[in-house]
């Protein structure tokens, strides 16, 4: 036997005794795919939560949402600029390399590069100092009150791991790159990952020397084994089987038929996420319009006339069985800004909509380009093809392009997309990450060219004011501005299902990231 085959070998066997003796083995499954084990590479909801599992933060949110400690065990501000973060000590990493300041301090900073999806998040951070083995020390431009919201989707990395593999930096993922860090993962979590063929099978196996097994975390999972199943029908089938134990998002209108079978249960919530149209109103001429030397989307007749145009109670009574909340900001109720005032629907009214359309000098339309993903939102697709029928009732011929989200979201972080629908969630609670992300001028999701010196100026502001009702007051002004340019059509806040096995018992939370720490498998 060659020593290539011997190993080989040894690898089988250690694989098939790891299995024996997984005696609970999660299986699940969701529409899509994580995008990459980077974590700083993508800031995107089903990303964070796989690793999630494999990677921990300084400060992590309960299943209620609430700020706990995880990799700190405390935080206080200790200067009008600095907050000091103690940390919890006897970490381990997966490979067994101790964890300490010398991380968090490589992390953090890591994660401020410039091919880092979280740039905008910790934008106010101008020095990680480490004091001594287990304190840090976060200096940031000015006051930050909210700098441990901000922290919540942020991982700690290996330095000497990330460095002897090349990936000091993060993969840039709207260049496609690839690097050793999208399939490879070194965190300190209660799982490691064990193997990953992306949009195929994902497994991780339980890390037993995990710091947080204990009443507080009863999960008894041995093994996960995740694999995306695009097809909706196809995800219930599988459930229906005991194929999957638990699907993350299971059509709306088979929640009827899960819950009356035998042995399965689901539980829904208000997700904290929007559903919304983005349209690129900063360039001169669009790239899939039959408009030439002009751009519609400039006008902003045009974006109120498409908002009014576009029935939103429609898609909720129809497309979504019920289960949404027709929005009126881009922003759910939950998070520090959104107000029953700002987000209070525009309703539907044709008749203003074609009014406004001819004031724009397009009375008699215009065609462009819907890109639209398929597996992410909960009936993204459908949503799009509402969209599409309703639009065209105001003269706008509509080319619907749905595709998967690794496709469509580069499209959007490279800015060439004239019409596209996204969804944003905000693991801050706070309306800051919504502009500094979506509305500021220089934000990194910001793919429609809005530019507001006011807004810009307020997203400034609040990042240092520890005046709450000032603070408040100038989020209320810039919501208002943002209303009155319409430069987002907001549709709904989401509401999301969970279906799963009677057996398992895993508490849903409202950012839609399964926490299997506190899964337990009867």
């Amino acid at each position: 036997m060659t020593k290539l085959t011997f190993a080989a070998a040894l690898a089988a066997g250690a694989l098939a005794a790891s299995v024996a003796q997984a005696e609970n083995v999660l299986r699940w499954t969701s529409a899509g795919d994580a995008l990459t084990m980077d974590p700083h590479a993508q800031n995107e909801g089903p990303t964070i939560a796989l690793n999630g599992q494999v990677y921990e933060r300084l400060v992590n949110r309960d299943p209620d949402l609430s700020l706990v400690p995880e990799l700190a065990l405390s935080w206080e501000p200790t200067a009008e600029n600095e907050w000091t973060f103690k940390l919890r000590e006897g970490v381990t990493f997966h490979d067994g390399a101790a964890f300490d300041s010398s991380d968090v301090v490589f992390s953090i900073n890591r994660a401020k590069a410039e091919s880092s999806d979280y740039k905008e998040q910790i934008s106010s951070i101008v020095e990680v100092r480490a004091d001594g083995p287990h304190t840090v020390v976060l200096v940031t431009e000015g006051p930050n009150p909210i700098l441990p919201n901000q922290l919540t989707s942020l991982f700690m990395m290996d330095e000497d791991w990330a460095t002897a593999n090349n990936v000091a930096v993060p993969q840039d993922y709207a260049a496609s790159e690839e690097t050793f860090a999208v399939r490879n993962a070194n965190g300190t979590g209660p799982f490691m990952l064990t193997s990953r063929a992306p949009d195929e099978m994902t497994v991780l196996d339980r890390n037993d020397g995990w710091w947080g097994w204990s009443d507080r975390f009863p999960g008894n999972v041995d093994r996960i084994e995740y694999r995306p199943i695009s097809n909706a029908a196809t995800r219930v089938a599988a459930l229906l089987s005991g194929e999957v134990d638990f699907v993350l998002d299971p059509p709306l209108q088979d929640l009827g038929r899960i819950e009356e079978a035998e042995g399965l249960k689901t539980n829904t919530v208000a997700q904290v996420r929007t559903i919304f149209f983005g349209m690129d109103q900063g360039i001169e001429e669009l790239r899939t319009s039959n408009i030439e030397g002009a751009n519609p989307f400039a006008d902003v007749r045009v974006r109120q006339a498409m908002d009014l145009a576009i029935d939103a109670e429609a898609i909720q009574r129809v497309v979504m069985d019920g289960l949404s909340f027709p929005a009126g900001m881009i922003t759910s109720p939950g998070v520090l800004g959104n107000t029953p005032e700002q987000d209070a629907p525009s309703g539907t009214d044709l008749e203003q909509a074609r009014a406004l359309m001819a004031e724009a000098g397009y009375e008699d339309g215009f065609s462009v380009q819907l890109d639209c993903p398929n597996d992410r939102y909960i009936n993204d697709e459908k949503i799009c093809q509402a969209a599409v029928s309703m639009l065209a009732q105001i003269g706008i011929d509509v080319n619907l392009d749905a595709i998967p989200k690794a496709q469509h979201f580069p499209k959007i972080q490279n800015r060439t997309s004239d019409f596209y629908l996204l969804g944003w969630g905000v693991p801050t609670l706070d309306s800051h990450y919504v502009f500094s992300y979506l509305l500021e001028e220089e934000g990194s999701w910001n793919a429609i060219g809005y530019s507001n010196p006011r807004v810009n100026e307020i997203t400034a502001a609040i990042a240092t004011e520890t005046d709450l009702e000032a603070r408040s007051a100038m989020i209320d002004e810039a919501w208002t501005i943002v209303k009155g340019e319409t430069p987002y059509i907001p549709i709904h806040h989401q509401v999301i299902a969970w279906a799963m096995a009677d057996g398992l018992e895993l508490p849903i939370a409202a950012d839609d990231s399964p926490r299997f720490r506190f899964a337990v498998m009867n």
